[in-house]
């Protein structure tokens, strides 16, 4: 699956950022147009001692306690888990990966490691063993250091203070840095993170020789600071085209004022921004299934042929699954929020973290495709609209309009509700909510895909003005 290097879209949102005071991190999961993710809950205790990852043969000692989480795995693990996201009992948060490149200066120094811990098992040895964001990012840079990594990536953490971001610059060397509560940054397969203080533990996080490594092999290009990205990660034309504008689109949404001198493919891009008003968790879907709307560079806007396939889009076909991880809620149930398939045309659906299974459909995939599987019941929907899409995404939109304000209902009657609850109660109340929306969900988009159906009968090209009177 090394095709998922070099895709990918995030978001990281600060609680003092957003409306309601959660925090939020989420992501684009970019690599097949037809390749099936699920949702699952491994319950607690159900990891195994060892660990072998089917894709570069690591093996790993895991603790022997191991906490309740949710997880997007493929509906396969030839090439491994790729477990992507989660939440665990403990209410942190963790998406991987943000697939990234290291330049060729210091790949020369310390190459990446063929036989590391890659994106496909991050998730699976990271996040059921630890209680907070920071320690996430300890555990698995502690990792990369001691086993290496065969990528470039960047890895979002959060729990209910907090928001981090860690990137791997090089096969054994990684920084991390916190989101600053008032803040929000948007990512797009490129290193991101900026000035490194060594001097605030607050803040930041490193690998504990990076600065010597750096130092003894001239890889400053700015000695007297110390900027990660202009020392770990390159600024060729294919950011400027590929990645740079899916940030500056992203600081367009958030920030127009601040950001209205920036240009798509500028290579000095802040990673840090202050949104100039409060966002929403319709803000962070709305970024995560963007394509240049409003702007000639729109794939299915009005620009020239040229525009319009100027720059990678945000959305795209090639989205398994895009997921927002909600946390530092009033209510702290926290909620990992899947839309199977492109984010763009399909919905976001919450799932609270507190809750131990989830709807059959959402654990099936397959291929070919299946239609008693989520992700093909999203994605169905959303080849037919594709068919004809000037006719047919009005249709979509109503759907989607309708199942994100009943989201919203449906969340608050729960968090009243469950306020009174405890234990298995509380966990048994949530699965049951998240259960019975999803199902809805998923036979709003049953129907939309019967009525598209019905539509698409009079496209046939056999067709002709017949007198109805004959």
């Amino acid at each position: 699956m090394s095709q998922k290097l070099a895709a990918c879209t995030s978001i990281l949102i600060g609680k003092k950022a957003s409306r309601d005071g959660s925090i939020m991190i989420g992501r684009n999961e970019d690599a097949k147009a037809a390749w099936p993710k699920r949702l699952v809950v491994h319950a607690r205790g159900e990891m195994p001692s060892q660990f072998v990852s089917k894709d570069t043969k690591l093996e790993l000692t895991l603790p022997k306690i191991s906490a309740r989480y949710t997880a997007t795995p493929e509906w396969t693990d030839k090439y491994g888990l790729f477990e992507e996201a989660g939440i665990n009992e403990y209410g942190v948060a963790m998406s991987a990966t943000e697939s990234a490149y290291s330049n060729d200066l210091v790949l020369g120094y310390d190459p990446l490691v063929k036989e590391g811990l890659n994106e496909e098992a991050m998730v699976t040895v990271v996040l059921p063993y630890v209680k907070t964001a920071r320690e996430g990012v300890q555990r698995l840079g502690e990792l990369v250091a001691k086993y290496g990594t065969g990528e470039t990536n960047g890895i979002l953490f959060a729990d209910d203070d907090e928001a981090w971001y860690l990137e791997t610059g090089a096969g054994h060397y990684w920084v991390a840095q916190r989101i600053p509560d008032d803040c929000y940054a948007v990512v797009a397969n490129q290193l991101a993170i900026q000035e490194i203080d060594f001097n605030d533990p607050d803040n930041f996080m490193y690998h504990p020789g990076i600065q010597e490594f750096v130092e003894k092999n001239h890889l400053n290009p700015h000695p007297g600071t110390f900027n990660f990205r202009q020392i770990f990660g390159t600024a060729d034309r294919s950011d400027a085209v590929y990645s740079e504008p899916r940030v500056w689109y992203g600081h367009q949404m958030f920030s127009p004022k601040a950001a209205q001198n920036e240009q798509p493919e500028a290579a000095d891009l802040p990673f840090l921004m202050k949104p100039e008003r409060k966002l929403s968790i319709f803000d962070a879907q709305a970024y995560l299934g963007s394509h240049y709307e409003g702007t000639p560079f729109d794939p299915i806007g009005t620009g020239s042929d040229e525009e319009k396939h100027r720059y990678r889009p945000i959305s795209l076909a090639k989205t398994q699954e895009a997921h927002i991880l909600q946390t530092s809620r009033a209510s702290k149930n926290s909620i990992h929020w899947i839309a199977m398939g492109v984010a763009n045309e399909s919905t976001f659906v919450p799932f609270f973290s507190n809750i131990n299974d989830t709807p059959a459909p959402y654990k099936r995939g397959k291929l070919p495709a299946q239609l008693n599987s989520a992700y093909w019941i999203f994605k169905h929907a959303s080849v037919l609209v594709d068919s004809h899409l000037h006719d047919f995404l009005p249709m979509l939109r109503d759907v989607q309009k309708d199942c994100n304000a009943k989201a919203i209902a449906m969340i608050q009657a729960t968090d009243e509700k469950a306020a009174g609850l405890a234990g298995a109660k509380l966990t048994n109340y949530l699965t049951r909510q998240s259960e019975n929306f999803a199902t809805d969900v998923l036979n709003a988009y049953r129907q939309l895909s019967l009525e598209l159906i019905t539509k698409m009968t009079d496209y046939c090209p056999l067709n002709f003005n017949t007198d109805e009177n004959l």
